[in-house]
């Protein structure tokens, strides 16, 4: 299934599937507000748009700034890429170290480029963020990437009514 991310001026745009796939939808950061809009997916019939405001790539970029690396690895894909593996979790409470019972909400392994940090190849998300599907995870897999602006775009049953 095709995966397409991009972005410009702080708003981020991801996309998976399309029309004529099973499972479509778009997750994206617009004007400091997190959307997320489902369009297709097995067994699910309301498509509604889910807003968290106050959700910028700031936001984004704080949750990474406590990744934990796992160490360096090679994708043995064609091609074959060198990256270094990198975990990121939201667990509640957030409670010292000890014997105190914990949630997990999300964990993503990101795999990014080891000359490039600004390139990652692959990502497994797990977590509450993907509640539609029965194993509550997603892969990314990248096949390209380019470092130029993108077009980021609020799906029209996004918009606030006016």
């Amino acid at each position: 299934m095709p995966f397409t991310w991009e972005g410009r001026d702080g708003d981020s745009q991801m996309t998976a599937g399309g029309p004529q796939y099973p499972i479509w939808f778009t997750n994206l950061i617009y004007h400091d507000t997190l959307y997320t809009l489902t369009y297709k997916w097995p067994g699910l019939n309301e498509h509604p748009c889910s807003r968290i405001p106050g959700f910028n790539l700031e936001a984004l970029n704080e949750g990474f700034e406590n990744a934990r690396f796992v160490g360096r690895e090679t994708l043995r894909r064609t091609p074959e890429r060198h990256v270094n593996h990198w975990r990121v979790g939201v667990v509640v409470p957030e409670l010292p170290p000890g014997n105190y019972p914990r949630l997990p909400l999300a964990l993503g392994d990101i795999y990014v480029d080891e000359k490039d940090r600004g390139t990652f190849w692959q990502v497994l998300q797990f977590g509450i963020q993907n509640l539609y599907d029965p194993e509550l995870d997603e892969w990314l897999v990248m096949d390209t990437f380019e470092h130029r602006p993108g077009t980021v775009t609020l799906p029209q049953r996004c918009e606030p009514p006016r």
